[in-house]
C-alpha cells in the first residue's frame, strides 16, 4: 500500500500540484475579478520563461534528431507522412465541424459591431509576399523571435541535414547539438516545476477577465464550439490514437496528455505546450527521431482547433452578411480556407488574425464583421489552443504507426537508465 501510494505521488504529483494551482486560481478570477491583474504579471512571468526555452530547445531538439538518424530514406518517410496525417487531421476537424453546424445551427441574430481595431498593414502584402515573410527572414536575428517559428523550424531542419551530409567532420558539432539538447530537456524540467503558480495565475485572469463576455451575445456559437471542441478532443483524438497502437494506445495518450492540455488551456499559446508535448511523447514512447520533428513543426502547421474555430468563424460571418454556409460552393471555399488558415495561424496567444483578412477576401464579406469574428476567435483560443498542441501528439503516433516504427517502454527505459 505504501508502494502504491508512492508511486502514486510520484506519478501524478505534479499533475495534483497543478490542478490544485488552476483551481485556486480560476477561484480567484471568479470571485476577486478586480484582482486578477495585480496576477497576470506572475503568469507573464512563467509563460516568458517557456517563450525563451522554446527557442533553444526546438534548435537543438530537431536539429540533433535529424542530424542522428541513419539513412536518407528514414527522414523521407516521416516528413511523408506527417504530412499525410496533418492534412487528414485538419481536414476531418473542417468537415465534422460542417456536419455539427449543419445539426446544430444558430438562428439568432449576432449585431454587427464598428471596427475598433486597427488592422494590421502587413495583411495588405500580397500572399507572394505574405508567404516569402512566413517562411524565411532577411536577418538571422530575426529567426530568433517566436513570431517567426516556421522559419526557424525549417532553419533548424536544414542544420540538422547539413550535419548529416557533413559526416565525420561534423562529429564535434554533432556532440555538441546531442548535449545542447539533453541540457534543454533539464531546463524545461526546472521551468515546470514553476507551472502550478504560474498557470494558476494566468487561469486567474483569463477567468476574471474574459468570463462575462462569455454570457453576452456570442454565447450560443462559442457554447456550440465548446461542447463540440470538447466533443472532439475525446473521441477523435481517442479515435486516431486507437488507429495508431490500439488500446495501449489510447491509454498512454491520455495518461500522459493532462499535463499538456492544462498548459495549452491557460496559456493560450502552442508555443508555450510544445516542451511540455515534447516530454509527454517520451513518456508515450514516441521515437525521438519522430518526435522532434513532427511536434515542433505541428505547432505551427498543424492546428485541429483553428480549422474547427475557422469553419465557426465563417459561418457565422455568413450569417451576419445573410448568405448561405451550407451552400455547394461555400462549403468548398471553406474547407480549403480551413487547411490555409490552419498553416498560417501563428503559434501565439491570440494568433491568426491574418485568418480572418483571409475570409472577408474570398467571400467578399462587408468589413464591419471583422470584430464578430475577432472577438469569437479570441473567446475560443484557450479551447483551440488546446486542441492544437494535443493535436500534435497524437499525430505523432499516427507517423510513428504508418512509418513502421513501435512506441518504446518508457518505464523499461527509466530502469535500465538508473540500474
Amino acid at each position: 500500500m505504501e508502494y502504491s501510494a508512492k508511486t502514486f505521488i510520484q506519478n501524478y504529483g505534479s499533475i495534483l500540484l497543478l490542478l490544485l494551482g488552476i483551481g485556486i486560481g480560476s477561484l480567484i478570477g471568479v470571485f476577486f475579478p478586480h484582482f486578477v491583474n495585480n496576477l497576470k504579471p506572475i503568469g507573464d512571468i512563467f509563460l516568458n520563461l517557456l517563450f525563451v526555452s522554446v527557442i533553444p530547445l526546438v534548435f537543438f531538439a530537431i536539429a540533433s534528431s535529424v542530424a542522428n538518424i541513419e539513412g536518407d530514406s528514414v527522414l523521407g518517410r516521416i516528413i511523408g507522412m506527417m504530412s499525410l496525417v496533418f492534412v487528414i487531421g485538419i481536414v476531418v476537424a473542417g468537415v465534422t465541424s460542417v456536419i455539427f453546424l449543419y445539426l446544430f445551427p444558430v438562428s439568432s441574430d449576432l449585431p454587427i459591431e464598428q471596427a475598433k481595431e486597427i488592422i494590421d498593414t502587413a495583411t495588405q502584402d500580397s500572399w507572394g509576399e505574405k508567404m516569402v515573410r512566413f517562411l524565411t527572414v532577411s536577418e538571422f536575428s530575426s529567426l530568433l523571435s517566436r513570431q517567426n517559428m516556421l522559419a526557424f523550424v525549417i532553419f533548424s531542419f536544414l542544420v540538422g541535414i547539413a550535419t548529416r551530409k557533413s559526416g565525420s567532420a561534423a562529429d564535434m558539432f554533432r556532440k555538441f547539438i546531442n548535449s545542447g539538447n539533453a541540457v534543454m530537456g533539464n531546463l524545461l524540467v526546472m521551468v515546470m516545476k514553476l507551472a502550478p503558480i504560474g498557470l494558476g495565475a494566468y487561469f486567474a485572469y483569463q477567468v476574471g477577465t474574459l468570463g462575462p463576455q462569455l454570457f453576452g451575445f456570442y454565447a450560443k456559437p462559442i457554447g456550440l464550439y465548446y461542447i463540440f471542441g470538447l466533443f472532439y478532443f475525446f473521441t477523435v483524438f481517442s479515435l486516431f490514437a486507437f488507429l495508431a497502437f490500439g488500446i495501449k494506445g489510447v491509454k498512454r495518450y491520455w495518461q500522459n496528455n493532462i499535463l499538456p492540455s492544462l498548459t495549452a488551456l491557460s496559456s493560450c499559446s502552442s508555443l508555450a505546450t510544445m516542451p511540455v508535448n515534447l516530454l509527454a511523447a517520451k513518456q508515450i514512447g514516441i521515437p525521438d527521431t519522430v518526435a522532434s520533428v513532427v511536434i515542433p513543426l505541428g505547432t505551427t502547421l498543424h492546428k485541429h482547433g483553428s480549422a474547427i474555430a475557422c469553419i465557426f468563424k465563417i459561418y457565422i460571418a455568413l450569417l451576419l452578411s445573410g448568405k448561405e454556409f451550407f451552400d455547394p460552393t461555400n462549403l468548398v471555399m471553406a474547407v480549403g480556407i480551413t487547411l490555409l488558415v490552419s498553416i498560417v495561424a501563428g503559434g501565439i496567444p491570440n494568433g491568426g488574425y491574418i485568418g480572418e483578412m483571409l475570409i472577408i477576401s474570398v467571400y467578399q464579406m462587408p468589413t464591419e464583421v471583422i470584430p464578430s469574428i475577432m472577438i469569437i476567435a479570441t473567446l475560443v483560443d484557450p479551447l483551440a489552443t488546446m486542441l492544437n498542441a494535443t493535436g500534435d501528439t497524437v499525430a505523432a503516433m499516427l507517423a510513428t504507426r504508418l512509418i513502421g516504427q513501435k512506441l518504446s517502454d518508457p518505464i523499461a527505459e527509466k530502469t535500465v537508465s538508473s540500474g
